[in-house]
């Protein structure tokens, strides 16, 4: 396979998939959205807390815990401070969870992020990689990038919404495959390049995977909780803290490790989140039932 062609993958197909993935959580939002800060603000900041606290807090010890080698260590940690993404949002409204909280949630972490994502890499790359081994990182640089791939899209779907909602309506609809569609892509094309490093990866990482995912979903619940949430809201603040916008860690990854088997290994934790999702959102359902009964 042509330098030319990984290339073309490392620095076109993943980011316009990132950005189509961003503009179609825009085409959900209205600014009167956000108006659930003011009107639910514990939930708020709770979910807030599991997303940007708790989640880094447990990569960080889950690398510790499974001893993983600094360069796997870095890339769980870079899952960790990923925002979450609207992946959790359709697993919020399969399980008949709180949408409008969940979308919220995704769309200010991942304005936040813009501005944590570079100053927390800026503290991870030395301290992982040590010394000369790691490489050079602009903070300034990469927020604009983060601003690029992430925020200017959910902005231009907010926009599109305003003026044209039947169109983006529609619209969103054509979207919700293309993060699919972008996981599936990137782990083709990373065990077309290198199988034996895939596997690799997978072995020795994927155990801190599971154990991260499971980690933060229950943090979620703990959270949730602690603030005397109902059953959707423990089952949104659940789902949001353990459901992260994977396609963006992968960005992170290739960006600034250019390394594609360990973008890889975050896919992995794309598949493992969506299995456990599926089986939180099972457990809720008669919680949830009897809710809506009330």
């Amino acid at each position: 396979m042509s330098p030319a062609f990984v290339a073309f993958v490392n620095t076109v197909f993943v980011p316009v998939g990132l950005m189509l993935i961003m503009f179609s959580l825009g085409l959900t939002l209205a600014l009167k959205d956000f108006a659930l800060v003011a009107t639910h603000p514990k939930t708020v900041i709770a979910g807030l807390a599991g997303q940007l606290v708790a989640m880094p807090l447990l990569a960080l010890a889950l690398g510790i815990l499974f001893r993983l080698p600094p360069t796997m260590a870095l890339g769980l940690f870079i899952l960790g401070i990923c925002p979450a993404g609207t992946t959790s949002n359709a697993l919020t409204f399969l399980g008949r969870g709180n949408v409008a909280l969940a979308v919220v949630l995704t769309a200010l972490s991942s304005f936040v992020t813009v501005f944590s994502i570079p100053l927390l890499l800026s503290w991870a790359l030395p301290h992982f990689l040590g010394g000369g081994e790691a490489p050079k990182l602009s903070v300034v640089t990469t927020m604009v990038q983060l601003l690029r791939v992430a925020v200017l899209p959910i902005a231009v779907g907010m926009i599109v919404r305003r003026f044209a909602p039947d169109f983006a309506a529609r619209l969103a609809r054509w979207l919700r495959p293309v993060s699919a569609i972008v996981l599936v892509a990137v782990i083709a094309f990373s065990v077309a390049i290198s199988l034996d490093l895939v596997l690799l990866n997978v072995v020795r990482g994927g155990p801190a995977l599971y154990a991260l995912n499971l980690a933060a979903m229950g943090a979620g619940l703990l959270i949730a909780k602690a603030i005397g949430a109902g059953a959707k809201d423990r089952m949104t603040l659940s789902i949001e803290v353990g459901v992260h916008n994977v396609t963006l860690a992968i960005y992170l990854t290739l960006t600034v490790l250019n390394d594609l088997p360990l973008a890889v290994l975050q896919n992995i934790y794309g598949v493992v989140m969506l299995l456990n999702a599926a089986f939180l959102i099972r457990g809720f359902r008669p919680a949830i039932a009897r809710e809506e009964q009330r």
